[in-house]
């Protein structure tokens, strides 16, 4: 009997280290963790045929991708992220400031951000969709609605809603007692 359960808690032990090993080398590409299809596809390969394909780019994927252009300060990686009036307003703004001013407040004004919610897209029409961010800061959060629209495969933020304080209950870093 013992000799059966040291077997079954070496096993167990071996899955768990398995499974934090995939979870390490996703997190490493870029995964974020509601994106677990897309991770084991890129991370496991179909030992019988060809790999497995990545998923599509979604609505969230521009949302968050804009977001990381901004915390680096990535001027033409964020421009990239928008269409339409969005793109002639931010080539607006940054022909007036310069790439470095722009890059500056880009890093400036994503910098006290803790964390990010995006709420599942509701769908408009067959190419637009809406979403709800709420962003986390240390003293409160902000929610803001985006309408994601898109271009030749690919998701642009076509629009946003001015953003809008957010009562909280528990403020960020509270302690848990």
């Amino acid at each position: 009997m013992g000799r059966q359960q040291n077997r079954k808690a070496q096993a167990l032990t071996g899955l768990l280290i398995a499974a934090i090993a995939v979870f390490l080398v996703a997190r490493q590409r870029g995964f974020a963790p509601g994106d677990v299809g897309g991770a084991v596809s890129d991370v496991v390969s179909n030992a019988s045929g060809p790999p497995l394909e990545k998923a599509p780019p979604s609505p969230q994927d521009a949302i968050y991708g804009m977001l990381d252009a901004a915390r680096a300060g990535d001027v033409r990686a964020y421009m990239g992220y928008f269409t339409g009036q969005m793109t002639t307003l931010l080539e607006q703004s940054l022909a007036e400031n310069g790439e470095a001013k722009f890059a500056e407040y880009l890093k400036r004004t994503n910098a006290p951000i803790k964390g990010i919610a995006i709420t599942e897209p509701e769908r408009l029409t067959g190419r637009e969709v809406k979403a709800r961010v709420e962003y986390v800061y240390a003293d409160r959060n902000e929610v803001q609605v985006m309408f994601v629209v898109e271009v030749s495969g690919e998701w642009k933020i076509a629009r946003l809603e001015e953003t809008a304080r957010v009562k909280t209950l528990v403020p960020y870093g509270t302690p848990v007692r």
